[in-house]
């Protein structure tokens, strides 16, 4: 099978960098690798020497507007059909160092895969973040678990997201979530499931350093936090349950840690945006693009 590897970036050449450069510790290396940018100085560096090895052809640098959809998308424009099994990692993912190699077996002997997403040793999105050489002291000691453990999902985690491009070839990420997307994973890989199984599988691993470096604003975040869940129930591409979980979850959250907020959370600003996209959901103005006004 053909395996290409999609990385999304802004901001964070320097981590992206060494993300690149991690891939060559594959067992089984990609055989394309496309990294989409905004900006050249997204990408400085990611196809030099030190990332030459992270895949068996030479690392393909692209650009595309702002926004983890539209990146991802444009990513999926320029790979044209060329793979079987396409991967997006987000640009602070370490996998695993067999996962290509467990992917495209899994995938081989399952006609009915259709995606497929890891167990995480660490994922550091709730926390401070990890840093690249604890993901890797990680990684590096990480043995596959003997006994196979997985669970059938509706949608999958988008921080490792794995794909039969021949099931998704009339699925694009939603370009109306702005930025940074905010469940962007869930709507595609939610119309993935259509076609077959998707699964978390602790065949595949990694570590989620959860970097705090380019992401978007608290106030931002804050407002996607109800506006996208609410568009995607109106597009019928999220579970029911999972959307009002997301909602209820995340604004009692902003409501709770307000007052002693974590140093690495802007929990003023994503309370504000709840407030916000609350006022809109009433007044019938709520919409994820509403975020670029903020």
């Amino acid at each position: 099978m053909h395996i290409a590897v999609i990385i999304a970036t802004t901001g964070r050449a320097d981590l992206l960098r060494r993300t690149v450069a991690r891939l060559a510790s594959q067992s089984r290396r990609a055989d394309r690798v496309i990294l989409v940018g905004v900006t050249s100085s997204d990408l400085a560096g990611a196809d030099g020497p030190a990332c030459a090895g992270a895949a068996r052809a030479p690392v393909e640098l692209i650009l595309a507007e702002r926004g983890l959809p539209r990146q991802r998308n444009a990513g999926l424009a320029h790979l044209a059909g060329g793979a079987d099994l396409v991967t997006f990692f987000d640009d602070d993912f370490v996998p695993a160092n067999d996962y290509l190699e467990v992917l495209e077996r899994e995938f081989s002997a399952r006609p009915e895969l259709v995606g497929a997403t890891a167990r995480l040793l660490a994922d550091g999105i709730k926390s401070p973040g990890i840093s690249f050489d604890a993901a890797v002291a990680l990684v590096e000691g990480h043995r596959r678990c003997e006994t196979v453990a997985e669970r059938r999902l509706p949608a999958l985690y988008g921080c490792n997201l794995s794909v039969r491009l021949a099931a998704a070839e009339d699925i694009r990420f939603d370009e109306a979530l702005p930025l940074y997307g905010w469940q962007e994973d869930v709507d595609f890989s939610y119309r993935l499931g259509a076609k077959g199984l998707l699964i978390h599988t602790n065949q595949l691993a990694g570590v989620h350093l959860g970097a705090k470096g380019g992401r978007t604003s608290g106030l931002r975040l804050g407002y996607s936090q109800i506006a996208n869940p609410v568009y995607l129930l109106r597009k019928k591409t999220i579970p029911r349950r999972l959307a009002w979980r997301l909602m209820a979850r995340n604004l009692v959250a902003n409501v709770v840690r307000s007052a002693w907020p974590e140093p690495y959370v802007d929990r003023i600003g994503r309370l504000r945006g709840n407030l916000s996209a609350l006022a809109d959901l009433a007044c019938g103005s709520l919409h994820p693009e509403r975020i670029l006004e903020l």
